[in-house]
C-alpha cells in the first residue's frame, strides 16, 4: 500500500541495523546443533590430511582424543565416527566391522572415554568401508547387493557398536527394513537405550566424491541400486516415513543443500528429529572457490548452514562444526 507516492508498508525497517536483523532474524545456528565427522584410520602414525576436503584429517586413535576434546570444549551436539580399516583388513562381508578391536569399535571406546556425556557419540553403521568391493552390504552370485543377508551384519554390527558405547547409531547403507531390524536386535541385547538415526532419504550423489578418499573406498560400480534416485522427491519422503514407523529415533536427509525440499518436506511430515548432512562435495566446492578467491569463505559456510536450518534441519552434520562453532562463540 502507498500513501500518495509513498509506502505506508517499509520491511526494510527491520533491516537497517545490525542489532535489529539480529533480533529478527527466524533461524539461528548453535553450536549443540552441529555434529562432527571424524575419520579414524588404524595403519597410520600421524594424521593424514585429505587433498580433496582441505583441512580434513584421517586421524590416528591418538590425534581422535584431541580433536573429541576440542569438540567438547567448542558445545559441539556430538561427533560421527568413521572408521578406515587397512585393506589388508577388507574382505566381501566387511569381516572388520563386527570385530570388537577392529578400528570403529576401538575408536568409539577411546571417544567415549574421551568424551563422556559432554558429546553425543554417535557411529556409521554400513559395510562400504570393510568390504573389498566397497559396497555398503553382502553381494549375492550376481555381484548386486543381497539385502537380507545385509541386514544379518547390519545386525551384528549394531551389537557391537552398542557394546563399544555408541550413544546413536547412524543407519547409512539404505537397505529395506534396516531399521526395524537393528531395532530389534538391540532391543533383544539389552539396549534399548540405544538410539538410531535412519539416513532415510540417502541419495545416489555425486556431491560424495571426496568422501571416498576419505574412507579409502574401494567401490566397484555405484550404488544406484539402493540409494535414491535424485530425480526422486515422493520416494525420499516415503522413505522417511517408513524409517520412522519401523522405530527411527531420528531422521537424516543427505546431502543436504541440494535436497533442502526433502529436508522441508521430511520435517512436515514426521513427529521425529530431522537432520541433515553437508557432505564432502559441498565442503570441497566453498572451499575450492574461496581458496580461488570466487566467493567470501567465512559468510559462504554459514549462509550455507543457515539455509539447511531454515529448510527444516534440526542438527547439521558438517566438517565446518568446529571452526563455526568458534565463530559463533567469539573464539
Amino acid at each position: 500500500m502507498t500513501s500518495g507516492s509513498f509506502p505506508e508498508i517499509r520491511p526494510r525497517r527491520l533491516r537497517g541495523t545490525p542489532a535489529l536483523r539480529r533480533l529478527v532474524a527466524e533461524t539461528r545456528i548453535d553450536p549443540a546443533q552441529l555434529v562432527l565427522p571424524l575419520f579414524v584410520r588404524d595403519d597410520i602414525d600421524a594424521p593424514v590430511p585429505l587433498n580433496s576436503m582441505p583441512g580434513v584429517l584421517q586421524h590416528t586413535f591418538e590425534s581422535l582424543r584431541g580433536a573429541v576434546t576440542e569438540a567438547a570444549e567448542v558445545g559441539l551436539g556430538g561427533v560421527m565416527l568413521f572408521g578406515v580399516p587397512a585393506d589388508a583388513d577388507k574382505d566381501a562381508v566387511g569381516t572388520a566391522a563386527t570385530d570388537p578391536d577392529g578400528v570403529l569399535n576401538a575408536a568409539t571406546r577411546i571417544v567415549v572415554e574421551e568424551a563422556g556425556d559432554a558429546l553425543v557419540v554417535q557411529t556409521d553403521l554400513c559395510l562400504d568401508e570393510f568390504t573389498d568391493h566397497g559396497h555398503c552390504g553382502v553381494l549375492d552370485a550376481r555381484g548386486a547387493v543381497d539385502n537380507d543377508a545385509t541386514l544379518v551384519r547390519y545386525r551384528d554390527m549394531a551389537l557391537e557398536q552398542a557394546r563399544a558405547g555408541s550413544h546413536l547409531l547412524g543407519l547409512s547403507g539404505m537397505m529395506d527394513g534396516q531399521v526395524a531390524a537393528v531395532r530389534d536386535a538391540l532391543d533383544g541385547e539389552g539396549f534399548q537405550d540405544v538410539a538410531i538415526l535412519a539416513y532415510a532419504a540417502k541419495y545416489a550423489s555425486a556431491f560424495y566424491g571426496p568422501f571416498r578418499e576419505a574412507v579409502g573406498s574401494t567401490l566397484r560400480g555405484d550404488r544406484k541400486s539402493y540409494q535414491l534416485d535424485p530425480a526422486n522427491r515422493r520416494e525420499g519422503l516415503r522413505e522417511a516415513v517408513l524409517d520412522v514407523e519401523e522405530g527411527a529415533d531420528i531422521v537424516m536427509v543427505k546431502p543436504a543443500l541440494s535436497y533442502l525440499d526433502l529436508v522441508a518436506d521430511v520435517s512436515a511430515a514426521v513427529p521425529v528429529p530431522v537432520w541433515a548432512y553437508q557432505v564432502s562435495g559441498e565442503y570441497a566446492m566453498i572451499e575450492a572457490a574461496a581458496a580461488n578467491g570466487w566467493i567470501d569463505r567465512e559468510r559462504a559456510i554459514l549462509e550455507s548452514l543457515t539455509s539447511i536450518r531454515r529448510a527444516g534441519a534440526e542438527a547439521v552434520l558438517t566438517y565446518w562444526a568446529v571452526e563455526v562453532a568458534r565463530s559463533l562463540k567469539g573464539l
